[in-house]
C-alpha cells in the first residue's frame, strides 16, 4: 500500500459501506479523498477528513462515519493500522515505502508531468516572463493549472483566455516597491518567489535569490537535480548503472518520494503551489545529504548496493524534475 493508494483504498471503503448498507444510500462516495501527511504531534503516518465530507448525507456524526471506514479500512492488506482523532478523523499508520515500488511510480509518473509540461495537445504553454500587473496570478494560474492536469482535471486549460469561473484564489500581485523582479532575479528566481508563498500573501523577493549556494532554496532545489544527473555520469564512468533494489539508508529520501503524489494531489486540490514547492526544498535537502552514500569510496567495488541507491537518487533527480516543470522552471543537467 503506497500513501498515493491509500486515497483510493478510502474512496472504495467509502462505496462498499453505502452499497453494504452501513452508511445511508445517500452518503456518495467522493470521486477524488485528500490524504495528507499528518502533521507535527498528529496520529499516525497520513490522515483524512473525508467522514466530514460524507456525514451531512449520511445522516449521522463524522466520528460514527469515521468509526464504519475505520473497522472496513484496518482489514486491508498494506495499512497497519487505523484510528479515529477528534470530532472524525481518519489516521493511518503505513509500512515503510519500498525503494523499489517508490522508484517505479516516480518513473510513471514521470511520464503524466512530462505530458502536463511538455506534451502535444494539452495547451498549456510554458510561462511568459514579460512583467506586468497581471503577472504573478499568471504564473500561478498557469502552475495550478498543471498541477490540475496533472490530476486529470478538466478545467479550462488555456492561460490566455479568462476562465468561465476562478482556478484559485484572489492572487496577491507583486508588490511596486519590487519593481521588475523578473529583470532583476530573472525568470525562474522570480517564478519560485511568486509561487513559494500562499496566492494570498504578497511574495517576499530578496538578493538571497541570487545566491548559488545553500542559503537560496531555489538554488538547492536546481543543485540537487543537477547533482542527480552527475551521480549517474560519474556511476558510468565507474562501469555501472540504476539498478532499482531495496535501501535500508535512506528513510528520509524514501518517504519525501512516497509522498510526492500526495503532495502534488493536495496542491492541485487546493490550489497551492507553495505546497509543492515546500515539498521540493524537502526533497532537495534529503537527496543532498544522501549523495555522499550513492557512489564507491576508495577502493570499494560497485555493488548491488550501490546500484540500488544510484537508482534512488535518479528518482528523486526524475521528481525534482517533474516538480520544477510544474512551476514553469527549467532543472538544469549541470550547475
Amino acid at each position: 500500500m503506497t500513501p498515493a493508494d491509500l486515497s483510493r483504498c478510502v474512496v472504495r471503503a467509502v462505496r462498499c459501506a453505502v452499497a453494504d448498507g452501513e452508511l445511508a444510500a445517500g452518503a456518495a462516495a467522493p470521486e477524488r479523498v485528500v490524504v495528507e501527511r499528518t502533521r507535527p504531534g498528529g496520529v499516525g503516518d497520513y490522515a483524512t477528513p473525508v467522514a466530514f465530507q460524507v456525514a451531512k448525507a449520511a445522516g449521522c456524526p463524522p466520528r460514527d462515519v469515521a468509526g464504519v471506514l475505520a473497522r472496513r479500512l484496518g482489514a486491508e492488506p498494506g495499512i497497519e493500522r487505523v484510528e479515529v482523532t477528534g470530532a472524525g478523523f481518519l489516521n493511518f499508520v503505513l509500512p515503510a515505502p519500498s525503494a523499489p515500488a517508490v522508484i517505479a511510480d516516480a518513473i510513471k509518473r514521470d511520464a503524466v508531468v512530462r505530458d502536463a509540461c511538455g506534451g502535444a495537445g494539452h495547451g498549456l504553454p510554458a510561462d511568459g516572463s514579460e512583467p506586468g500587473p497581471g503577472l504573478r496570478e499568471s504564473v500561478v494560474r498557469r502552475s495550478v493549472l498543471r498541477l490540475l492536469h496533472v490530476q486529470g482535471a478538466t478545467e479550462p486549460a488555456a492561460p490566455t483566455v479568462a476562465p468561465a469561473a476562478p482556478t484559485v484564489a484572489p492572487v496577491a500581485p507583486v508588490a511596486r516597491r519590487d519593481g521588475d523582479v523578473v529583470a532583476r532575479y530573472g525568470a525562474d528566481a522570480a517564478r519560485w518567489a511568486m509561487l513559494a508563498a500562499p496566492a494570498r500573501e504578497t511574495p517576499s523577493f530578496s538578493d538571497v535569490l541570487l545566491v548559488q549556494g545553500e542559503a537560496s532554496e531555489v538554488f538547492r532545489v536546481r543543485y540537487a537535480h543537477a547533482r542527480s544527473r552527475a551521480l549517474v555520469r560519474n556511476a558510468e564512468q565507474l562501469g555501472f548503472h540504476p539498478e532499482a533494489g531495496d535501501v535500508d539508508d535512506a528513510p528520509a529520501l524514501l518517504r519525501l518520494l512516497a509522498d510526492h503524489p500526495l503532495v502534488l494531489e493536495a496542491a492541485a486540490h487546493h490550489r497551492a503551489p507553495e505546497r509543492l514547492t515546500r515539498h521540493l526544498v524537502e526533497l532537495a535537502d534529503a537527496l543532498l545529504d544522501f549523495q555522499y552514500r550513492v557512489l564507491p569510496q576508495g577502493d570499494e567495488k560497485p555493488s548491488a548496493a550501490h546500484r540500488a541507491r544510484l537508482a534512488l537518487a535518479e528518482a528523486a533527480g526524475t521528481v525534482l524534475a517533474g516538480g520544477l516543470a510544474l512551476l514553469g522552471m527549467d532543472a538544469p543537467e549541470r550547475l
